[in-house]
Formats: C-alpha cells, structure tokens, sequence
C-alpha cells in the first residue's frame, strides 16, 4: 500500500495526538469496567476452549446448560473454572460433558473450592484450557502456511463479498464462485436475529432468514471449501464471519478454532444497533478481542452503520471518534494494527453538492490517521433508492474512491441494495464494477494529491477538530456520577443518535461483579500468551 495518503491532508500532529490522547482517557474508565466484571458468555466461552460442545434435544448447548448450573450453585463471582473442574475432582462425573448432562437435570452439587482444592481445581482447568489456546495456536500457524503456499490476493484493496442463502450447504458454492470472479474475502452474514440469541446454534443449518447461522460447523464447513478454491486459484480466500450480539465471546472462540479469518467485531455496533446492554457488550468484547488477537484474526468495526441513522456530514466526527475509541480498546486487548479493519462508508447524500469530495476527504482521513490499519470501506446503502442504474454507478464511484484513497478492505456495493436480497448475477456485475475500476484506476492512490488547504483538506481538518471537541466534551462531562464518560456520551445518543443507558439493555442479567479470588485460566493465558 503506499505510504502517500499517510500525509497528503497535512493534518496537524498535534491535534492527532491530542486525539489519540483523549480517546484513551475516554477508553479505560470502560476497560477497568469490562476488568472488574464477567459474562454468562465470557463463561461459556471458556467452556467451549476447554473442548465443551453439542446441545441437548432441544438444541440447547451444554455450555448454557453448566454455566447456568454453576451460577445457581455457586454463583458466577468467582468464574465457573473453579467450581466446575472441582466438581470434577470430587467425581461429581469422569468428563465434562458428563458433567454438564447431570448438571441439566439438577444431579451435581457445585460449590467455590478453598485452599489446596481451589489450587487443584484451578490447575486442571488451566490444563483443559491451554489445550483449546494451543488448537487456537496451531490453527494460526495453519493459516501462515497456506498464505505462504497459495500467496495473498495480488493488490489492495481486498475486495469482500457477502454470501448468505440461510443454507450452509447453497452458501458454499456461491462463495466458491464469488472467489473465482475476484472475491478476496467471503462474509458469511448471520441469520436475522441471531445476535439476541443468548446461545450459539449447534451443528450445519439449512434455515437461515436473510443470513446464515453463526455455528462451529458452519465455520468449519465453509473454511474447507475455501481452502480447496485457494488451492484451485493460487491465492488464500478469506473467511469472515460476526462476533457481536449476546454470544461474542463464544463465536470468537469458535472462530480461532475453525480458522477464520477476519470477524466483525464492533465497541458500539450490538449496543446502538440491538439494544444490548453497554456493560455487557463491553466486558464481550474486550475477552473476544482478546481472542482475535491470539488466533491472528482481522477485526472489522461498524462505523458505516452511524451514517445510515444519521447524517453522513453532519455525523461524520463521531465515525472518527468511534474509530478511535475502536484503536485504543482493540490496542489494550493486544490487536496489531494490521488487525484494526476500522470501518467507514460512502453514504454522503448524492444529492449534496461535492458529495464525492467530502467521500474523499472522509476516506483520506481515515487513511492517514491509521495508516497501517487495513480500513474496511462500506457502499452506499441509505441512499440507494431501487434505480439499479442510478445504484450501479454510485457503486463505481464507491469503488473509485476505495481506488484514490488506499483502502485495505472494499466492501462490494450492490445495485439491488434496499431492492432485493441479491442474486448471484448481481453479485457477478458487482465484482465486474469492482475489476474495472481497480484495473482501470487501481494505483490511483499514488497520483492523487488534493490542493493544499483545498476543500478535501479543510474538510478533514475540519472533522478531526469536531472529533477532537467531541472527545474532550465526554471525557470533562461529569453530569452522571459513578458512570464512565463515555457509557454516559452513548445513553446521552452520541453515536448513531440512539440512546442506550448502562442500567438497561438485553443480556443485563448476564453481568456480574467478579469477586476477590475470580479465575479465568483463559484470559489468563491470552493475556500473558503462555500455552500451559
């Protein structure tokens, strides 16, 4: 990628440190929250690394079934590490699963451990563990080996494609066709709702709405098909999938056991966008980027979701600050910047006079203030209006604009966006728009200069200084005592304009306070990034 966009906008280094500054001191007053607190899912998370999988009958997942039997028993305070593996050790069952069946049906008394049984318990739950992290390990070495062997996709931006039936088995094929047209990366969108399931569907599943089942087997069922098409192209196809909702942490999991690549994984997305209270979301997120971290996965950010309730102008600094906010949380929890896919999106009214210059602006200023990140560039979608004609082409000046202004990621705009869900020939005349402009103009980023203290540069001084103001008024706001500035900017609506107080939100009920004495072998082990 060139290293031009980087300072083509003259941006005072000042003011972008002063950025960064203010955005931390946002940050960790929500960083010592998700520090303080554990999840129901952070919980079967856990489980799920310690080899814990399948549901009953009624396709409820053994995980739920354990960590709700440990929380009645014993409470959640302390992790469900200790009060599980010494129920082991006292021969409540010989094995996990076991375990889990009787604790369904009420047969297994669960308690905290004191002294040397705590320090035995706490010992083989870390052995069980680390045998999941080391899987974890070894499926990044996986990847590493096949990019090697197949090679990375020839140019940037990588072009992603969404592939979705609802049938994991009429997905693949598609997303095997999409990569021979040029797809670099296959999304696999997750079926309607799925995010306020507080448990993570078991199996292959044929019965998605708009969407496709997050689920392990899923995962592991579309990972194999891409690998023969990047053994059949000579190039590594991507695979990515959602870690939001209720269940983050646990797909997040699933997803550095199945070799995915890159995953949606947003600080604010389930909170504006589907109600879920901010405290949970949080503490999710910080274990599932954890994760991510450790398995070598690609995170992308929903920031372009903002402009579709408010105004791409108007709003664009919080997209800004949000992407801030985004580098400091995923930073702490041990993510590159080459994982920081950050998200941003073209959807200036195209009825505005200059749109496509403030598109610029906006994009090079993205560019430059993570210069190593592999932003994801988002289509226009609020404004497509069910002309295709008129669709088409705001997709290809999308696409020139991803070409100007050094993307890493280019989202394939759809002419029946807010039409249809769409067919595989519009995907295939998507992918020919994307070819075109990138033959035609790909290397663009290297001749592109706008004027000096032009339009496209005031533009984006102008939104870094709104982004700054907007950070230094959350950070000095002290109107809610006992509530970290920036849970009291997102209840006040900052972002998207939806307000969402700490106190309320789904999946609430799955927070809780950890006590003295918490342990959580995994995110012990992601943290110090020790294998035993």
């Amino acid at each position: 990628m060139s290293s031009r966009p980087r300072q083509i906008l003259d941006l005072d280094a000042a003011t972008v440190r002063r950025a960064r500054t203010l955005a931390r001191r946002a940050g960790k007053p929500v960083v010592d929250l998700a520090r303080s607190h554990t999840t129901v899912s952070v919980e079967r998370a856990t489980l799920r690394l310690a080899g814990l999988a399948g549901a009953d009958h009624e396709n409820v997942p053994w995980v739920n079934h354990l960590v709700d039997a440990v929380r009645e028993g014993a409470g959640l305070e302390h992790g469900v590490t200790l009060p599980v593996w010494d129920a082991l050790r006292r021969g409540e069952a010989p094995d996990l699963l076991t375990l889990a069946q009787k604790a369904a049906s009420g047969g297994v008394r669960f308690e905290v451990p004191q002294g040397k049984a705590a320090t035995a318990a706490g010992k083989a739950g870390r052995t069980a563990i680390a045998r999941g992290i080391r899987t974890i390990d070894r499926q990044r070495a996986a990847r590493d080996r096949l990019i090697a062997r197949h090679g990375n996709p020839p140019r940037k931006p990588w072009i992603y494609l969404i592939v979705a039936t609802g049938d994991i088995y009429e997905d693949i094929p598609q997303a095997q066709a999409a990569a021979r047209e040029g797809a670099d990366i296959i999304a696999v969108i997750r079926s309607t709702g799925q995010s306020l399931l507080d448990f993570v569907p078991e199996g292959a599943t044929r019965e998605g709405y708009a969407g496709t089942y997050a689920t392990q087997e899923n995962f592991r069922l579309m990972r194999a098909a891409l690998d023969e098409t990047s053994k059949e192209l000579g190039r590594y196809v991507r695979l990515t999938n959602y870690a939001s909702g209720l269940c983050m942490p646990e797909i997040a999991a699933l997803a550095g056991l199945e070799r995915l690549d890159m995953m949606l994984n947003d600080s604010m997305y389930g909170i504006l966008f589907r109600d879920i209270n901010p405290i949970r979301t949080f503490v999710d997120q910080r274990f599932s980027r954890q994760v991510h971290a450790r398995a070598g996965i690609i995170i992308n950010t929903g920031e372009d979701n903002y402009l579709t309730t408010a105004d791409a102008v108007e709003a664009a600094h919080t997209v800004t600050v949000s992407q801030l906010l985004n580098e400091y949380f995923a930073k702490e929890a041990g993510l590159e910047d080459w994982q920081l896919g950050l998200g941003h999106a073209f959807e200036v009214d195209p009825t505005v006079k200059d749109s496509f210059r403030l598109e610029l602006a906006h994009a090079l200023l993205a560019r430059q203030l993570f210069p190593e990140a592999p932003l994801k560039w988002m289509p226009p979608t609020k404004h497509m209006t069910g002309d295709i004609f008129r669709g088409y082409l705001l997709d290809g000046f999308f696409n020139l604009a991803g070409a100007m202004t050094g993307q890493g990621i280019l989202l394939v705009g759809m002419m029946t966006e807010a039409v249809v869900t769409p067919w595989i020939s519009d995907r295939d005349l998507a992918l020919q728009n994307v070819r075109y402009v990138m033959d035609a103009a790909g290397g663009l980023t290297e001749d592109f200069h706008p004027p000096r203290d032009g339009l496209i540069q005031t533009r984006a001084r102008q939104v870094l200084g709104e982004a700054v103001d907007l950070l230094d008024t959350i950070v000095t706001d002290t109107s809610t005592a006992g509530v970290p500035p920036l849970l009291a900017a997102i209840a006040d609506g900052t972002f998207g304009s939806m307000k969402r107080p700490p106190t309320k939100g789904k999946g609430l009920e799955g927070v809780v306070r950890k006590a003295d004495g918490y342990l959580n072998p995994a995110t012990d082990l992601l943290e110090t990034g020790e294998t035993r």
